[in-house]
């Protein structure tokens, strides 16, 4: 084969072959030599490895993705794929061949692996899989059901309601379709900005990708082939936000032991064999964790075992708070990886106790014996893909090929999860703007709690038809808000990232792609207006308040990073946080159920009433709360020594690094959470921003050279190297560097006359 790779000004590659299958190996090469770093790390996260060589920091991922069975996830949907899927399994493979083949080259550059004493691996057919199923578990959100029922067991089912927002575990993101009757040119235009946690290198990797069958420019996820979320193929493009569907259930199980092994109690009231073996998870520096392995018909035991919900692996030792006593705001822990070899499974249970009983288990009680007390209960993870043996990969070689919008739909519909709202067009002037995903029919009960296991009435019968939409005025917005997906969730994300979005576009009849990028970066603040409004209403205060109420009161209510007033009411919304957490009425809920580390984040009191606070401002009435009097509290606190600096001064980029970087200053931003600028800090906890925009883009039907995209970072992983942060100054500003796809006005650098077959082969 002949593969050629080329760079443009910013480092990014852009890949020439002669077929589908060479480009997906000279992909997985590429990201190998750019990102070895980072596919390590996501390998290993994937197969539940990573604290071998990241540390104790780590272990509460491993042992969640171990539980959940990430890893034979991974194995049994590649298997499937291979039966009904041959040639797309046969791409992937390419792409794995083509990651082996540059990981030497990768690590051998990158300086994380002489520092974590790491090895690069050897990535198997399934990896990929793996990867995209580990970065996408937590996308629907399903540790908030374990909230729910917190919530409503010690506050009541109005609480659901309080608390339902956008929380500390959800991306938000920002989409918007324009139809050509709204564009100088008269053909469509797209635009918006994925909002995940920031980490470095980032999530997203710009590639173009060039064959004879399609020539795709966009933003491709390190480890997986092909251009999934984010891409302009020349004559159709198209791009999505989270859905905030429920597509994932939590069983409370009733298990246990047997001298065969354990029993679970089915809803038919007998004991049904459970499938358990052990595995061991070791932890660089600390030895090794053994963790059992459960699973029952509803799915993988995630939390608890036959003993209840205490005595989690490592709960106690490797337990690692937030530095103030909360639990990290982040819901991906620590992350860390291993030594390149798959995850050790541990012996087989005695008496074949993995395998699964059936139907036919014993029945409760037995003949002749009593249960002094029900049995101890622990928690089941019921996800689709563990389900179906089918992560949706069929849709991306046809999502490739794509030459109308009609073409995207029906690559879409192979799609799975994580569940997303598209927006596509395509140079006829044609739009979309539908769900993809899957997402099973149940019970309405389901998606709002956990739902007992031996109960009847809380089985999956089916999947939704994924809802459609049309556009308003030739405009579609996507903002996570309730829109097409509204029957298929709980919680949405606040309208006023998509009401502003839809106020800006709004103010002009026609756009030009190089006018929309300013809409990225409005800062203006719609939640603040509760706080606002207690403010307002406040009498009797000291002259240093008053003198500071009045100056939030005439705040143009801009998140800017030049603004003090913006320092001055982040304080304030702090100060009212940590007063309404610290109230009576929500002290049972200060001490959540000893829940895997991993999922504490959506536990957080702090920031749940910090996400919800609009909500608990504005509410009817607050559990005998005297609301005005704690903004009172907080302002007369505040007063005393106000910010005199901006708001840049303390929200900040903080990105993760799965090892620790020397001490150095990140950039201020502007923006913050309900922004369009949606820039997250977690009010009450922190000023710094774990989430923000991952990758901004506009895609541009009349012109593909005329689009444009950024990311917060650079190009290439490895520190120090030219493109490694050489796009963090556009980013902070808002500019987007413009697209380039002329072949001669990029640098050839490297081209491969690798035969792929006998690679493959050896």
């Amino acid at each position: 084969m002949t593969t050629e790779t080329y760079r443009d000004a910013w480092g990014i590659p852009h890949l020439r072959a002669a077929s589908a299958r060479e480009l997906a190996h000279a992909q997985g090469r590429v990201t190998a030599a750019d990102r070895a770093w980072q596919l390590e790390v996501e390998r290993h996260r994937a197969q539940g490895t990573s604290a071998s060589f990241l540390g104790a920091s780590a272990l509460p991922w491993d042992v969640f993705a171990r539980r959940a069975r990430l890893d034979d996830t991974a194995r049994r949907c590649f298997a499937a794929l291979e039966i009904r899927d041959p040639e797309t399994a046969d791409w992937v493979r390419a792409y794995v061949d083509g990651v082996n083949a540059g990981l030497p080259e990768g690590a051998a550059r990158t300086p994380e692996f002489a520092r974590a004493g790491l090895a690069p691996g050897r990535w198997e057919p399934w990896t990929p899989l793996g990867v995209w199923l580990g970065t996408h578990i937590l996308f629907a959100g399903f540790p908030a059901k374990l909230w729910r029922e917190e919530a409503i067991r010690h506050l009541g089912p109005d609480a659901v309601g309080l608390f339902a927002t956008d929380g500390p575990g959800t991306a938000g993101s920002n989409g918007w379709l324009l139809d050509g009757t709204r564009t100088t040119t008269g053909l469509p235009l797209l635009a918006g900005d994925p909002h995940r946690f920031l980490e470095e290198p980032g999530v997203y990797q710009q590639i173009r990708l060039s064959c004879p069958e399609f020539d795709v420019i966009g933003l491709a996820v390190p480890g997986v082939p092909g251009i999934a979320h984010f891409a302009h193929t020349g004559p159709v493009a198209w791009s999505i936000t989270n859905a905030m569907a429920d597509y994932q259930d939590l069983y409370r199980e009733r298990l246990r032991r047997t001298g065969a092994g354990v029993e679970a109690l089915s809803p038919q009231g007998a004991w049904q064999r459970a499938t358990r073996h052990v595995e061991v998870v070791e932890v660089a520096g600390e030895g090794s964790v053994e963790v059992e392995i459960i699973e029952t018909e509803r799915g993988p035991v995630i939390a608890g075992g036959p003993e209840g919900l205490g005595g989690l692996e490592g709960a106690e030792v490797f337990s690692v708070p937030h530095a103030n006593g909360e639990a990290d705001p982040s819901p991906i822990p620590l992350p860390a990886a291993a030594d390149g070899e798959s995850a050790p499974q541990g012996p087989p249970a005695p008496d074949n106790e993995s395998s699964t009983g059936g139907a036919g288990g014993s029945q409760i009680p037995a003949e002749g014996e009593a249960e002094a007390e029900p049995p101890a209960t622990a928690i089941a993870l019921r996800y689709p893909p563990r389900v179906t043996e089918d992560l949706g990969f069929s849709a991306l070689l046809p999502l490739l090929r794509a030459r109308t919008v009609a073409d995207v739909d029906r690559a879409l519909d192979a799609w799975t999860e994580p569940v997303n709202v598209v927006q596509a067009a395509d140079t006829t002037g044609a739009v979309l703007h539908r769900v993809a995903g899957r997402v099973p029919v149940r019970p309405r009960t389901n998606s709002l709690r956990v739902v007992p296991a031996w109960e009847e009435g809380h089985e999956w019968q089916g999947w939704h038809t994924p809802p459609y939409a049309t556009l308003d005025n030739g405009i579609a917005v996507m903002a996570n808000q309730r829109g097409p997906a509204t029957p298929l969730g709980i919680e949405f994300a606040p309208p006023h990232r998509a009401n502003r979005i839809r106020t800006l576009l709004e103010q002009r009849p026609t756009w030009s792609a190089t006018d929309l990028p300013a809409i990225h970066t409005d800062t203006h603040l719609a939640s603040a207006t509760p706080l606002l409004t207690h403010l307002a209403a406040l009498t009797g205060l000291t002259r240093q308040a008053a003198r500071l109420r009045d100056r939030l009161l005439s705040w143009n209510r801009h998140m800017d990073a030049d603004s003090t007033e913006a320092a001055v009411y982040a304080a304030l919304r702090t100060a009212v946080v940590r007063r309404l957490a610290a109230h009576p009425a929500f002290t049972p809920l200060t001490d959540p159920p000893a829940y895997p580390e991993v999922l504490l984040p959506w536990m957080s009191l702090t920031a749940r009433i910090g996400f919800a606070l609009e909500h608990l401002l504005s509410a009817q009435e607050l559990y005998g709360i005297d609301r005005r009097g704690t903004v009172r509290e907080a302002l007369e606190e505040i007063a005393e020594a106000p910010p005199t600096g901006p708001w840049s001064e303390t929200h900040r980029v903080a990105p993760w690094r799965a090892l620790p970087e020397p001490p150095y200053a990140e950039p201020g931003l502007s923006g913050d959470h309900d922004c369009v600028n949606c820039t997250t800090a977690v009010p009450g906890i922190t000023d710094l921003a774990a989430r923000g925009p991952a990758a901004r883009y506009v895609w541009d039907l009349d012109d593909r050279e005329n689009s444009r995209w950024i990311v917060p970072f650079g190009a290439d992983g490895v520190p120090g190297n030219a493109h490694h942060r050489d796009q963090l100054p556009l980013w902070l500003r808002g500019d987007l560097a413009q697209v380039v796809t002329d072949w001669t006005r990029l640098t050839l650098e490297h081209t491969d006359l690798t035969n792929l077959i006998e690679e493959a082969h050896a």
